[in-house]
Formats: C-alpha cells, structure tokens, sequence
C-alpha cells in the first residue's frame, strides 16, 4: 500500500491550493479515504473524508464552505480543494486509507498513510 500526497505550498491568506493523493497497492474504490492533518503543537485532526461509492462526504466545522473532497477511481486519486486559506490551516497534510467502505471519523480506522505535504498559509 502506498499513498504519496502533493500539491501543498505556501501561500497567502485567501489563497488556494488543491492537493492530490495518488494511491496504489490496494482496490482504491473499496475503501473510504480520509484528509488529516497536524498542526504544530496539536493533535492530528480529520478535515474531510469520501466514501468510495455514493460520495457521501464529511468535513470537520472549521473547513466547510471553503474545502472539498473529491476522488476519481479510475486514476486512483484522492483530492482536497482548500480555498479562502487561513493561517490556522497552517499543518502537515496527510491522506489515509479507510479499513472499509464508509468512513469513520476515528482514527484508527485509516490503516494506511502517507507522509504528508506541508501548506502553510501566512497572514
């Protein structure tokens, strides 16, 4: 299993930035799949989350209305949208990998994860 995250940056408030997940190793469109990320100092944190299925979708109260969660499973590809940028967006951004098909908002039901990419927003 290997998941590898890009597209994370620096940025100014208000900004935007997508981020892309790119998976393999496993049956991408059996999964839900998870954004979570850790600020210094605090404890990791999901932002968003996607069945594989019916799109169902999840998003912790501070990124909604500004951050979306997409995937398409034919390029086994995870995605977040994040516009209107602040600086306590400021995190290591990982995806994860869902034990099954509907998501959870525990994190011991991702199993897998990547090694992140940083966004940091300045003010």
């Amino acid at each position: 299993v290997r998941l590898v995250e890009s597209g994370g940056g620096l940025v100014q408030s208000g900004g935007s930035l997508r981020l892309s997940c790119a998976v393999s190793g496993f049956t991408f469109n059996h999964h839900a799949m998870g954004w979570f990320r850790r600020a210094p100092g605090k404890a990791s944190e999901l932002v968003a989350a996607i069945n594989p299925d019916d799109d169902r979708t999840y998003y912790t109260d501070s990124v909604k209305g500004r951050f979306t969660i997409a995937r398409d499973n034919a390029l086994n590809t995870l995605y977040l949208e994040m516009n209107n940028l602040k600086p306590e967006d400021t995190a290591l951004y990982s995806c994860a990998k869902s034990q099954g098909p509907l998501f959870s908002l525990a994190p011991h039901s991702y199993g897998y994860w990547g090694q992140g990419t940083q966004v940091t927003v300045t003010s």
